[in-house]
């Protein structure tokens, strides 16, 4: 990652356009903080929780815990009023675009200005709060389970196994 382009800071602030949550076919990945957050925000427990809005995406070696998507690829939490989950998001969501694949290079930053109109635009974000961001996003995780594991019924799944304690 080339960090010597964003390290004086970069300009965002949401235009609140929804592209990033919906139009496109996407991953929504999950750290246990976040479905602790889920959980406690829709009152909801654990296997509630992965049997109504998550998915088990294949990644080759592991299966990763993602966000459902409608069938017109938006976010199974985006309605009329934006994101229902919004003080619980999960922390992709709220680390956007500081992410370290959209900072690995000026032309990555701008490749996606061309698609979120909030990028190079309003608020100035500091070089610390956009370290502060990739390391707060590389910290949490994501959810990594084996095949059998992402094929069990969510009524099965251990919650322990999955969440620890």
């Amino acid at each position: 990652m080339d960090e010597s382009f964003w390290e004086n800071g970069l300009n965002f602030e949401c235009t609140r356009c929804s592209r990033c949550c919906t139009g496109e076919p996407g991953y929504v990945f999950l750290a246990v903080g976040d479905l602790r957050r889920l959980m406690t925000a829709l009152d909801l427990d654990f296997r509630a929780l992965i049997s109504r809005y998550c998915r088990f995406v294949d990644m080759g070696e592991h299966h990763a815990l993602s966000l459902r998507e409608r069938s017109d690829h938006s976010c199974v939490f985006w309605g009329s009023s934006g994101c229902s989950v919004y003080d619980a998001r999960p922390i992709q969501c709220s680390t956007y675009p500081f992410w370290s694949s959209i900072l690995a290079s000026p032309a990555t930053w701008t490749e996606e200005a061309e698609y979120c109109p909030g990028i190079k635009n309003g608020k100035r974000h500091g070089g610390s709060e956009i370290a502060e961001a990739l390391a707060s996003r590389r910290a949490a995780g994501t959810i990594r389970v084996d095949k059998a594991t992402a094929l069990t019924p969510p009524e099965l799944l251990d919650e322990t196994a999955i969440l620890g304690r």
